[in-house]
């Protein structure tokens, strides 16, 4: 696992560096399963206030997480869903989750947007923590971000590519484990339903040992993971069409 250490950027020279060390680890495009890569990097909380060292480690062993990445501020698609997900934050503090969002944008850049009213393209109002990942490399790591560090032919570092993050999302438990993962490219914005049903899908596995079927929503019944079970859900599901 590559542990990312950073507190400010001052160039890509850096982040060149760290591509470097990135290509020679084990970094995957799925992480369901894994351990989420840790970090520490600035982030705006609360809406005002800047914490120059965050970090998802503070939550191992007491809430999930869905930690989830947007490419750019002051942009179109993004405000709608950091705003969506503000709008249903006690829903995801009723399922003790957390909501973290990060993009490439400078630490600045967010504290600047969240003061920004919502009638000129702001999202003033927003109370989780949004991470800054200036240098690139936390979308590196969880593989979400949509260009890379190379050296041209003299050696000298250059981005290709775009310097934003695709909207990635990911799930993890209270044990620091990737449950589910989703990334959209750009134009595509995902829906806070959906995700709450997936936290709600989890949870129920975690409490009763049982699987979830297609399409399942909190107060469904689950199944048992034999083929009795199987068997016996599909039964039911015949009966009900009948």
């Amino acid at each position: 696992m590559f542990i990312c250490f950073f507190r400010t950027v001052k160039s890509d020279i850096f982040g060149a560096l760290i591509c470097h060390i990135l290509k020679k680890s084990k970094i995957m495009s799925v992480l369901v399963g894994k351990r989420a890569p840790a970090f520490w990097a600035p982030a705006v909380i609360n809406g005002t206030e800047i914490e120059a060292s965050f970090s998802l480690e503070q939550y191992i062993g007491k809430k999930y997480v869905v930690f989830f990445f947007y490419p750019a501020d002051f942009t179109f698609v993004c405000p709608t869903e950091i705003i969506a997900f503000q709008e249903k934050i006690a829903e995801f503090e009723d399922r003790n989750t957390v909501v973290v969002a990060a993009s490439t944008d400078s630490v600045t850049t967010h504290w600047t947007w969240l003061q920004t009213p919502r009638n000129n393209g702001g999202i003033k109002g927003v109370t989780y923590p949004i991470v800054a990942d200036h240098a690139k490399v936390i979308s590196m790591q969880y593989d979400v971000l949509a260009g890379e560090y190379d050296a041209d032919d003299m050696g000298n570092p250059i981005f290709t590519g775009s310097p934003e993050a695709y909207r990635g999302l990911f799930l993890i438990d209270k044990e620091g484990i990737v449950r589910h993962q989703v990334v959209n490219d750009m134009p595509l914005g995902r829906s806070v339903d959906e995700i709450l049903r997936v936290i709600d899908a989890l949870q129920f596995t975690e409490e009763f040992g049982e699987v979830c079927p297609a399409d399942w929503h909190k107060g469904d019944k689950g199944l048992q993971a034999t083929h009795e079970g199987i068997a016996s859900y599909l039964s039911e599901k015949e009966e009900e069409k009948q």
